[in-house]
């Protein structure tokens, strides 16, 4: 017995000294990592603009976009040009039958023919014509500035929710090592004979319990990786950095009428109306008919003359008003269509970004109250709980019920300003990241609308 214990004392001993010299290497190791330069981490961290920076350039949708402002810049250039001259050539008047049959020269009317037919399109038809094309092309720079605008939105959405996501981690990772020391609590008050067996089964439920939740709060945060990774790919896997500043937004709510008309999809609105307009003034030219010349020389056989041909060809619009009219009529039509859909596209928009003021204003208060009111006063409930535990004057359960209202309402918290950022960037992001800048400045608090 007396060497059993030997033998157990000195096994307690290299435990104790080994776990010293643990200890001893894992101090060294995050005291190198503290002095050591911050350099690279710096330089692996992802923050919010530069995620949305790497998502606009790999953006292929971008790419896409700019194919068409260059196709629609082509083809303005082209439809300014009078169409191109066709060259015909042919024989006239070929004997079918009879002693000349099939013979170019010995019948005086047979005649080898060319010739060249070139329309002349008025120049106001061809410059309305060449205006429809180049407003098909600001249509395409206004349709690129929607998608560059949608892509930092969407990219600033998955990067707030994977930043608050781990900051909902940390919270529940913390307290799941706080419920860990309530069940050794539980446990050696059940064994000193001041506790219950069902007070250390309940500390283990809400362990178990707690960890459930961190489960699910890992899919959605593996969720939230992926989505990010959508959009700045390999870079998604660097730990982010930098805490948004979602206290302001870059729109005036003063004068969202002028703001939103900055908005891309306003925008594109409007150059739909513009492109109407062309073509309405396009079929208004239509209403005169182009002409076309001719010019054929024919070549008879050698007893014969040579001749030279001219001639013009005119459309006859002999029932203008059922074609040509009815034709601008549509055209101005859809003019009026395009505009109301336009109005009724800035009224939609302002009464949207309205709404997502209220909401983003409200979150902020509110956020403002948890800070303040509820989030001391769940401490303040865990503590006094907890005292009142180790007095002998209430149970576990009292403390496992203030721990779980502490958790439930930091995760409330936390949960709160993420649903108030995840607006703040649907309201900074209606128009790309510095395209503001080429307009008066709009910056405004929550402070400045109180």
């Amino acid at each position: 017995m007396v060497l059993l214990t030997r033998v157990r004392r000195f096994r307690t001993s290299c435990l104790r000294s080994a776990l010293g010299r643990c200890a001893i290497a894992v101090s060294a190791l995050l005291v190198g990592l503290i002095l050591a330069p911050d350099t690279a981490v710096a330089q692996s961290a992802l923050t919010l603009k530069g995620a949305q920076r790497i998502a606009v350039e790999r953006s292929a949708r971008l790419a896409a976009g700019d194919a068409m402002i260059s196709a629609s810049r082509e083809m303005s250039v082209a439809a300014g040009q009078l169409p191109d001259a066709v060259f015909k050539f042919g024989i006239d008047n070929l004997p079918a039958d009879g002693a000349d049959q099939f013979s170019l020269a010995r019948d005086f009317m047979t005649m080898r023919r060319i010739g060249i037919t070139q329309e002349l399109t008025r120049t106001e038809k061809r410059r309305f014509k060449s205006e429809r094309y180049t407003r098909e092309a600001e249509l395409a720079v206004t349709e690129r500035s929607a998608s560059e605008a949608a892509i930092q939105r969407d990219t600033a959405l998955a990067w707030l929710d994977r930043y608050y996501l781990e900051r909902m981690r940390t919270v529940m990772t913390a307290q799941a090592e706080e419920a860990g020391l309530e069940i050794e609590a539980a446990e050696g008050a059940y064994r000193a004979g001041r506790g219950s067996q069902a007070e250390v089964l309940a500390a283990r439920a809400s362990r178990v319990a707690l960890h459930d939740r961190l489960s699910e709060l890992d899919r959605r945060l593996r969720s939230a990786r992926a989505m990010l990774a959508r959009w700045a790919g390999e870079a998604a896997d660097a730990p982010l950095a930098g805490e948004p500043d979602i206290s302001a937004v870059r729109i005036n709510p003063r004068a969202l009428d002028r703001e939103l008309e900055y908005h891309p999809e306003i925008a594109v609105l409007g150059r739909q109306v513009a492109i109407a307009e062309a073509d309405a003034l396009l079929a208004k030219a239509n209403k005169q008919a182009d002409w076309s010349v001719e010019l054929a020389y024919q070549q008879r056989g050698p007893a014969y003359s040579n001749m030279i041909s001219i001639g013009v060809s005119v459309p006859l619009q002999w029932d203008q008003k059922n074609r040509q009219e009815r034709e601008l009529r549509a055209r101005l039509a859809l003019v009026d269509r395009a505009k109301a859909q336009q109005q009724d596209g800035l009224r939609a928009h302002v009464a949207e970004v309205r709404a997502m003021l209220n909401e983003w204003e409200n979150g902020l208060e509110r956020c403002g109250r948890y800070d303040r009111e509820l989030l001391p006063l769940a401490a303040d409930r865990t503590r006094a709980a907890l005292v009142a535990y180790r007095g002998g004057k209430s149970d576990l359960a009292a403390v496992l019920a203030a721990r779980r209202n502490e958790i439930d309402v930091r995760i409330q918290r936390v949960q709160l300003e993420m649903d108030t950022a995840r607006v703040w960037a649907q309201l900074n992001f209606l128009v790309p990241d510095g395209a503001h800048e080429s307009r008066p400045a709009s910056t405004s608090s929550s402070k400045e609308r109180k």
